[in-house]
Formats: structure tokens, C-alpha cells, sequence
């Protein structure tokens, strides 16, 4: 059966809606404002990030999300996100994507500017609550890592 023109349209919006909310996510992260972040999860999310295959974090609730991400950002001057391909399946008020993202930490270490380049994979879960999609389960995997010292003009 061929969807009708309004389904059609609500997919749209739908893969619209999910783009809007992974770049929203990773803005606020750039801004370092990790409490307008937890409002773009469910209240029971959990979060798992992979350095590699290492295990680095699991998180579960907002809470906990909020504490290990301000943690972490806190090590950094500036992060910068630069998302890129994103499949997303939806089915009803849920659905699923894998998107890909770079991100640039930079941070000062011994006198220096360090600037740490990540290739990472998010495999992401969201539930659409009262109209708004949030995300109810991330699987981060940080896939490759660079580190260089940054120039700074004299």
C-alpha cells in the first residue's frame, strides 16, 4: 500500500525534526550549555560512550548525563561539532539513526594549545513525547582520535 500524501509529509517533518535535534544537540554542546542538552533527553535515557572499545562511560537519567558531560567539557576551551550523514527509520513515535560527527577539542596543556580531533558514530534511539522527538538512548563511539599542537599567530 502506497503511503497517503500525508503520511508522506509527516515523514518529512519527522526526518526534519531529528536532523534539527541532533544539530541543536550539538550546538548547545559547542556552547558548553549541558542544561539546555538534558532537556533534549528523555528523563530515563542512558547513554553509553566507547573511546575505541573501552568503555568510558554509562549513564543513566538525565542527571547523571548532566554530571559526566559537564565533566568532560569542562577539560576544553573550545568544542566545535561538525555533523555529518545522518539514516534515520521511523516508526510511529519512535525511531532510530546513525549519524556521524567530528568534533574539535581544544584545550590548553602545559603552556600550549592542544587541539584534539574525534571522528565519532552516534547510534541514537528517540521517542516522540507530547509532539517532540528526544532522545531516549545513545550509543556513542568515539572511532579515531588526532592530537596536534595548535599554531597560534605571533
Amino acid at each position: 500500500m502506497n503511503p497517503t500524501l500525508e503520511q508522506r509529509i509527516q515523514q518529512l517533518e519527522d526526518r526534519a525534526a531529528l536532523k534539527h535535534l541532533v544539530d541543536k544537540f550539538s550546538n548547545l554542546a559547542d556552547d558548553k550549555d549541558v542544561e539546555a542538552q538534558m532537556l533534549l533527553f528523555t528523563e530515563d535515557a542512558t547513554v553509553d560512550t566507547y573511546f575505541g572499545d573501552t568503555l568510558f562511560a554509562s549513564m543513566r537519567g538525565r542527571d547523571e548525563i548532566n554530571h559526566v558531560f559537564s565533566s568532560f567539557l569542562s577539560n576544553f576551551e573550545t568544542v566545535y561539532h561538525i555533523n555529518g550523514q545522518q539514516t534515520v527509520e521511523i516508526s510511529g513515535d519512535k525511531a532510530t539513526s546513525d549519524h556521524y560527527c567530528m568534533v574539535v577539542l581544544v584545550s590548553s596543556i602545559d603552556g600550549k594549545k592542544m587541539k584534539n580531533t574525534n571522528g565519532i558514530i552516534y547510534k541514537d534511539e528517540y521517542v516522540r513525547i507530547n509532539g517532540e522527538w528526544l532522545i531516549a538512548k545513545r550509543l556513542a563511539k568515539f572511532t579515531w582520535r588526532d592530537d596536534k599542537e595548535l599554531n597560534t599567530p605571533s
